[in-house]
């Protein structure tokens, strides 16, 4: 943290403590104790994994490990992307480890099972890897922030940049769980709402290894455009069915609605070129980023995908609130969360809403050809910045039953 952070953050704790008399102002159990609950081993590894997990190391190290001069402690786990492994997990955590916050959290049935617990438990949970909007909207808590990105903007982004271009058809190939369902359903909205039209779409099981059904039957639709309601290895391999089958060469497109970093990286540039997505955040977009990329790679060996990057900037941004509020209490570190802007190397203009979702710009991107591309993570043209006011859910459209409409 550099110095002018901490003299700021000092001087806001001091006022804070003041104002509080006291009476909250300290942290419970002697140590500020967080858990990381990611997919470490499966479909989401690359996505957040142990990658994200060295990156909230990099944020408490760079706080300086710890809060006050109270110590910082850091658990984690593989959730195996079972709602019932990362519930009983963060049950554990909290009943017998007394952890704080939980960080992390990939697969949205996860996610919303563990948000549930650390509702009943009065605990705090920072969402970075999830897509679902539905995490702050119908399942939204008090006892949760949502970070990096969801199915909204990616919907919003994506999909209205190919109808734009002209791609009205759209068969869709959905993830068979809540996240595949909210996009799927983001996606349709958007399409409509232009003039574009679904004239079909198949939904597969999570996680799936074999395509070719689902691919034939996106090529019989006759859609201009098969948009990808899913995720990871799910992608990956779809995109590589897509590509065995001819689909693209036929004349139809491929629309990647959640294509991260580590995808393109790993189907290389012959396959992906010319993709448009929409993206959070990306390691080479401006002098900030990779700054932090470059440290992040020194330790990891791989460029940050925007959810491991949205993960030290969460912890970061947490970990000031604990210091200027002196205390753990959940209510008052997200209320104090929510009443500072996030500037810093991953969100421009962000914000914390009433439903939890932090809103900051979004960038519409397309896959680079080989040709283009100077270096191995020398992969996206950012083509447009989507601002943070026109990116997400509107709240006039809330469920959320922390938004007074």
């Amino acid at each position: 943290m550099t110095l002018t952070k901490k003299c700021l953050a000092s001087s806001i704790a001091f006022a804070t403590a003041l104002a509080a008399g006291g009476a909250q102002a300290e942290i419970s159990d002697d140590a500020v104790r967080i858990g990381y609950l990611a997919d470490m081993s499966g479909t989401y590894r690359d996505l957040a994994g142990p990658g994200g997990l060295a990156a909230l190391e990099m944020a408490v190290e760079d706080f300086g490990g710890s809060v006050n001069g109270t110590p910082i402690e850091i658990f984690s786990a593989d959730d195996r992307n079972s709602a019932d492994v990362g519930a009983n997990t963060v049950r554990e955590w909290v009943d017998q480890r007394n952890v704080d916050m939980v960080a992390g959290m990939v697969a949205s049935s996860v996610t919303i099972a563990v948000t549930q617990v650390l509702e009943q438990h009065d605990k705090l949970g920072l969402v970075s890897g999830s897509a679902a909007s539905s995490i702050t909207n119908e399942h939204c808590t008090p006892n949760h922030i949502h970070w990096v990105y969801d199915t909204y903007p990616l919907a919003n982004g994506t999909a209205r940049a190919v109808v734009d271009q002209g791609g009205s058809d759209w068969f869709m190939l959905t993830a068979d769980y809540a996240f595949g369902h909210a996009l799927e359903g983001d996606v349709e909205k958007v399409v409509t709402e232009n003039g574009g039209n679904i004239v079909g779409r198949v939904r597969h099981p999570f996680p799936t290894s074999d395509f070719s059904s689902y691919i034939l039957q996106a090529q019989g639709s006759g859609a201009q455009i098969v948009g990808l309601a899913n995720a990871g290895a799910d992608t990956v391999n779809a995109i590589n069915t897509a590509s065995q089958f001819g689909l693209t060469q036929s004349g139809q497109q491929l629309a990647g609605l959640l294509v991260f970093l580590n995808d393109v990286h790993a189907m290389g540039l012959d396959a992906t070129q010319g993709l448009l997505l929409t993206t959070g955040w990306y390691w080479n977009m401006d002098d900030e980023a990779r700054e932090w990329s470059e440290r992040y790679y020194e330790r990891v060996g791989r460029m940050p995908t925007m959810v491991q990057a949205g993960i030290y900037s969460s912890t970061m941004h947490y970990l000031n609130a604990v210091e200027a509020t002196g205390s753990d209490d959940t209510a008052s570190v997200r209320e104090h969360m929510m009443s500072q802007p996030i500037h810093d190397f991953f969100a421009r203009n962000g914000h914390i809403r009433a439903d939890g979702r932090m809103v900051h710009d979004m960038y519409l991107a397309q896959v680079k050809t080989p040709e283009q591309s100077e270096g191995e993570w020398d992969l996206y043209h950012i083509l447009a910045t989507i601002p943070a006011n026109q990116a997400y859910r509107p709240l006039a459209e809330s469920q959320c039953d922390l938004v007074q409409n």
